[in-house]
């Protein structure tokens, strides 16, 4: 359980768990399960089903103890105890959550070793940032997952440089472009206090301006301090004084002001076009984003490679793209690269086949999160020759967070029925949040007469849910696009 102390009485079968500490209801958490301990750590273990507690040894052992004492140094003492992780089964619809004491995270995301670094450290920063104090009302999410973004980067900068940080902060301010570009400008869930009136989905409040808008905002409040260690200090001082209370945006930016009384005299928050307020309440993309040349070391291969690939003639581009050997980058270069060629999609067959024969057995043997985005470049253009490949990746992952991209562009193209028969071979291995999801995505544009056949489809289970709009009147248009990047909690 996410509690300070936990035992077992043997003879009673019967456990008992005491938090110390103040915690809001949406931290109180519980697993049950056949879950194995290993320690990794003087103050951290995982625990696991036996066939994944070796792997997750393996890649955490140390690692989370490195991570801990970075934001220690950064933002004092850890004040929980200790630091267990759960992994849960790979159906399991959340991708993390910084449950107190134990970390919940998806099993899956085990392929990935950039990408479970990412969200591990980010479940680190909200023992700080979220645990500690936290946001007073869902309408201001982003003093956690803002606060939480800004001291995971910080994190990841002291233990492996500013070089990957930027690299991994180009690759999601991408994403929020890409979801900005989807839902328009003037979306209400753009703006960092969302205001839950009618018409907006407190669901949606999980999204990428959230974490990234509100990561540029905490990264501006920085900058105008002048020193990531003068700010560092306040988050520090803004802990100790808020820690096991819950807080709304003004506590914050009350005590930025007074921290740094320099800046109050000047009138930040007022400065024309950044005024603190219009970075609380106007839609859109962040009112200013982060300098990120120190990564430009990383990200401007993936840039090159992107011209070479849609460059003419194609034979040339082609030729001197094959020499550059992908193999040897990270997981987010590869995955920046393919998010690149995903936006520029459809593109020309002939670029399709020449990034197949180049690419797609060598993508083939990556993991998850580089297969994802090289899938749905294949659905998105229609290339059949790898479509194999597709079916292969929905046989195997009952995850959401890689299942319903594919299925959202297969039903937005020519491969509806495709989707229908792995749906009907797949489903009863799939979560019943994720399976009406799938089932949304499936009957959208169907009328009512379609149904009856997709229920009664060979291999369908008499038991589930039939495949209409079954989440009230909520079709899956709104969310489609929330959904197009995952996030960690």
């Amino acid at each position: 359980m996410s509690a300070t102390q936990s035992t077992y009485v043997e003879e009673e079968g019967v456990f008992r768990f005491h938090m110390e500490h103040p915690v809001p209801a949406y931290l109180v958490a519980l697993v049950a399960g056949d879950l194995k301990p290993a320690d990794i750590g003087p103050r951290s273990r995982v625990w696991a089903e036996p066939c994944l507690l070796p792997t997750a040894t393996s890649k955490l052992s140390g690692a989370v103890e490195q991570w801990l004492s970075a934001a220690e140094r950064l933002y004092g003492p850890y004040m929980w105890g200790r630091y267990d992780i759960v992994f849960l089964p790979p159906s399991f619809p959340i991708v993390a959550m910084e449950n107190p004491c134990l970390t919940f995270i998806i099993s899956s995301i085990l392929e990935s070793d950039e990408f479970l670094v990412i969200d591990v450290i980010h479940e680190v920063a909200h023992s700080w940032f979220g645990n500690a104090v936290t946001n007073a009302t869902w309408e201001e999410m982003w003093l956690s997952e803002g606060l939480a973004t800004y001291a995971q980067r910080r994190i990841t900068t002291e233990t492996y440089g500013a070089a990957f940080t930027c690299l991994e902060t180009a690759f999601r301010l991408d994403a929020l472009h890409r979801q900005m570009k989807l839902l328009g400008e003037d979306s209400p869930v753009s703006k960092l206090q969302v205001k839950l009136e009618p018409g907006v989905n407190p669901s949606h409040l999980m999204n990428l301006f959230t974490y990234e808008k509100g990561y540029c905002f905490v990264y501006y409040l920085s900058q105008l301090c002048g020193d990531p260690q003068r700010f560092d200090d306040f988050l520090r001082a803004y802990v100790e004084k808020f820690k096991f209370t819950s807080v709304v945006a003004q506590d914050l930016l009350d005590s930025f002001l007074s921290f740094f009384p320099e800046l109050k005299e000047q009138s930040v928050d007022c400065r024309a076009g950044l005024e603190f307020e219009r970075w609380l309440n106007a839609t859109g993309p962040p009112l200013a984003e982060p300098d990120l040349s120190q990564g430009s070391s990383l990200t401007r291969p993936v840039e090159a490679l992107f011209r070479l690939w849609t460059a003419e003639p194609l034979d040339q581009a082609a030729a001197s793209a094959s020499a550059i050997d992908i193999s040897k980058w990270r997981t987010f270069q590869t995955a920046l690269f393919l998010d690149r060629l995903l936006d520029g999609s459809p593109l020309p067959q002939e670029v399709v086949t020449s990034l197949s024969k180049c690419y797609s057995s060598l993508l083939d043997s990556m993991n998850a999160e580089i297969r994802i985005r090289w899938l749905q470049i294949v659905v998105r253009n229609d290339y059949y020759p790898d479509l194999h490949r597709v079916r292969r990746f929905l046989e195997s992952q009952m995850s959401r967070m890689y299942t319903i991209p594919l299925y959202e562009d297969l039903c937005t193209g020519a491969l509806k029925s495709f989707a229908l028969e792995v749906f009907y071979q797949t489903q009863g291995r799939l979560h019943p949040n994720l399976r009406r999801t799938i089932q949304q995505i499936l009957s959208q544009g169907l009328g009512p007469s379609a149904e009856p056949p997709l229920g009664e489809a060979a291999g369908a289970d008499p038991d589930s849910d039939p495949p209409a709009l079954l989440l009230g009147d909520e079709g899956p248009s709104g969310a489609i696009s929330l959904r197009d990047v995952n996030v960690s909690a």
